[in-house]
């Protein structure tokens, strides 16, 4: 049995007038493979995609049309992301429509917008002959545009149903997608798989395979193909142009706006509260030289207020047309107040007569102007360098409540020992100058001893933040099965990783969700109607996938990125799949915990045979025999595994999925810790994970922590439990108890 890997780096342009491929009667010369990589190279691309980390180089394809038509592996495109093709002469092109996709064979056509490509010619790849020279280029291990030449091993080969061209050539990650050529530099397939076996054996898939994709293209634009990244329509409306994307509950605009200036605005969808409101939000900029911030009493593109920061200052202005001669600069200041280069907190109280405005905290701005009213309340930035946005809030009193002063002082004599005395600023330098080279090591020492107070301090917000978040989760666990809100759950569990996690708004977007499906009939017909149409909604029409270009990234653990990404885990995907149904009163309807998958399982009434719902792979129906077949070696499933799984245990699966994801890593033990404390803090009897927090502790330097979880197991051994095992407890206990 023969083992592959799928290669995902290559891709290409080809020529869409030469789609018959058929050879002409007086074939071309051969040419020298030096004159192949000459002809080829300016046709063939790298392949960028927009990913959770930002663009990545995945693979190479090629010209296929002049007017921009590029083929290349579905593999390399992945799913639901930005895409970019570079050029090896450094030209970036944006993709602005998937033109055609085939999943059974492995292709993809992109668009870009260009009329000035060069594309490559496609042979008849039926005339392909065993032994024949061949030629390949692509981006193998990120060298780019690198060529390369073998021959052709065997054709066809039947890779799992699939003919392919067999390869004799070194082939490696990052050809996925590239042009496999004949000597006379004509198309006879594109690169797609590796042998694992060894390192001179590759495949192509056929390039008539591609002609036939060609001849039917199913388009589909890049505003229906993107879900990573892509703002909520129900929540935002942007307008004018440029790239406004959400990550972990930041929101980030980038490109220049069409408006003038380079301006573009970004509006929220919710209601005004009253006549007097105010709105709120967190910006950054990633140069100063730019301009971001609130827009409210926004009529439309052209008429509202702007507050935001500018060139280092504070600009307050009145917009009442498309450009600058329309428009009123009210106020612009410099204030102490802003930080530079930093997130601050801009708020905006507007009322009948009047504007107020602040920045973190301070009042820097009242202004007497009734102008505008009403309208839409939203985001705005100027000129090219990206802005980014959290914490975005309307509401009729928006101002942080001051901590009572009882509560203040209980605080700060806790951190009394983080403190630091500072005292006058001149007696102390006056003191200081008798001995100006002792002083300043005096001085040294407390700076360091500073800054180790600073990073403890820091450490002691991450265990507050985690504890506190520890404790909300324990209590949601606690309640009556039927009574725990596992949306909310999920959501803290990502919370408890990121602070800037915003629940209440994603649960605020979530119950839309739920009013949004409501409303359709299918969902009160009973579970199967209700299941079909849940599938539609969030597969079809919402765009939910499972991740395969990023599986291992632990975004895929967070349902608040899930959220804004729609792509996510098997059980990140089952959870907001149960959610919904449980919201939508649709009955019969579980997780089912398999081993290596987690699925969505429902019966039909509660004599009705369990249908299993694979929502990594769109809701594909699965029978148990068939699951089993597919995720067991012996084909069987014992009986505990298709038990509705609790929503405890839920949680637990998801922390135990980031807590492997972190075993690997250098770091961790500092990575791993925090989720060795929360999943024994929501299953006190987990002893491996007490028995890994003891190891890691010791290797902290933290023997008591230690000792108590070594004392935890020695107590809790069972009377059965070897003996061996139970004498290196022993063993282990007097070794921490040694000073």
């Amino acid at each position: 049995m023969r083992t592959f890997y799928y290669i995902t780096l290559t891709v290409f342009v080809m020529s869409g007038s030469l789609v018959s491929g058929k050879t002409t009667k007086s074939s071309p010369a051969l040419k020298s493979v030096e004159q192949i990589a000459a002809e080829v190279k300016p046709s063939v691309v790298k392949i960028l995609q927009a990913g959770r980390a930002g663009l990545d180089g995945l693979g190479t394809g090629f010209v296929v049309s002049k007017d921009g038509l590029i083929a290349t592996n579905l593999h390399v495109i992945g799913e639901a992301r930005r895409l970019e093709v570079e050029m090896s002469d450094g030209t970036r092109h944006e993709v602005i429509e998937i033109s055609a996709t085939d999943s059974h064979w492995d292709l993809a056509l992109l668009r870009v917008a260009s009329a000035e490509l060069k594309p490559l010619i496609l042979a008849d790849s039926d005339e392909v002959k065993q032994g024949q020279s061949v030629v390949a280029m692509g981006n193998p291990e990120g060298l780019g545009f690198s060529i390369v030449d073998g021959v052709v091993s065997e054709f066809p080969d039947i890779v799992n149903e699939v003919p392919m061209i067999r390869l004799a050539m070194p082939i490696e990650r990052g050809n996925s997608g590239g042009p496999l050529l004949d000597r006379q530099g004509r198309v006879l397939g594109l690169l797609t798989m590796k042998s694992a076996v060894t390192a001179n054996l590759g495949f192509a898939m056929p390039v008539n395979e591609l002609k036939r994709l060609i001849e039917k293209p199913n388009p589909v634009p890049m505003a229906r193909w993107l879900t990573i990244g892509v703002l909520n329509p129900q929540l935002w409306q942007p307008s004018l142009g440029a790239r406004w994307t959400q990550h972990s509950g930041i929101i980030q605009s980038s490109t220049m706006g069409s408006g003038f200036g380079g301006r573009t605005l970004c509006l929220s969808g919710a209601a005004l509260p009253e006549e007097t409101y105010e709105v709120a939000v967190n910006v950054r900029l990633e140069d100063e030289s730019g301009a971001a911030g609130l827009v409210f009493s926004a009529q439309d593109d052209d008429h509202y207020y702007g507050f935001y920061p500018s060139n280092g200052k504070l600009r307050f202005t009145r917009f009442e047309g498309p450009d600058v001669y329309s428009w009123t600069v009210l106020s612009e200041f410099a204030s102490e107040a802003y930080r530079s280069s930093q997130w601050n907190h801009l708020r905006v109280r507007v009322e009948p007569g009047k504007i107020t405005a602040w920045v973190n905290a301070q009042r820097v701005l009242v202004h007497e102007d009734t102008a505008l009213r009403g309208g839409r309340v939203g985001l705005c930035r100027f000129r090219a360098p990206m802005a980014e946005y959290r914490g975005f809030r309307l509401g009729a009193d928006l101002a942080e409540k001051p901590v009572p002063e009882a509560l203040a002082g209980t605080i700060e004599k806790a951190l009394d020992q983080f403190s630091a005395s500072r005292g006058a600023r001149e007696p102390t330098l006056d003191t200081l100058l008798d001995d100006p080279s002792a002083s300043r090591r005096v001085l040294t020492d407390r700076r360091r001893e500073l800054e180790r107070q600073s990073a403890a301090l820091k450490d002691l917000e991450k265990d507050l933040h985690r504890r506190s978040i520890t404790r909300d989760l324990l209590t949601e666990l606690a309640k009556p099965e039927d009574n725990i809100d596992l949306m909310r759950a999920a959501l803290l569990l990502a919370r408890h990783d990121n602070p800037e996690v915003d629940v209440p708004q994603y649960l605020q977007q979530f119950t839309r969700m739920v009013d949004e499906l409501k409303s359709y009939p299918e969902i009160a017909k009973g579970t199967a109607s209700a299941v079909k149409r849940l599938n539609r909604y969030l597969f079809d029409e919402g765009g939910y996938h499972g991740s395969r270009h990023d599986y291992e990234s632990k975004a895929n653990s967070y349902v608040s990125e899930l959220l804004d990404d729609r792509e996510g885990l098997p059980i990140t995907l089952s959870v907001l799949y149960l959610e919904l149904a449980a919201r939508l009163n649709v009955p019969q309807v579980y997780g089912v915990p398999l081993p290596g998958r987690f699925m969505v399982g429902y019966k039909d009434g509660p004599e009705g045979e369990l249908v299993l719902l694979d929502v990594f792979n769109k809701a594909k129906k699965l029978t148990v025999e068939q699951a089993a077949m597919e995720l067991t070696e012996r084909g069987e499933l014992d009986k505990e595994y298709l038990e509705p799984a609790t929503k405890r245990s839920i949680i637990l699966r998801m922390l135990r999925n980031l807590l492997s994801s972190t075993m690997d890593q250098e770091t961790a033990v500092k990575e791993t810790l925090p989720y060795l404390d929360l999943v024994v803090a929501v299953e006190p009897e987990s002893s491996v994970e007490r028995l890994t927090r003891a190891q890691m502790n010791q290797r902290l330097g933290d023997k008591a922590a230690a000792r108590a979880d070594v004392q935890w197991i020695i107590e809790h051994f069972p009377e059965s439990g070897p003996d061996e095992l139970r004498a290196q407890l022993d063993q282990w206990m007097q070794a921490l108890r040694q000073d």
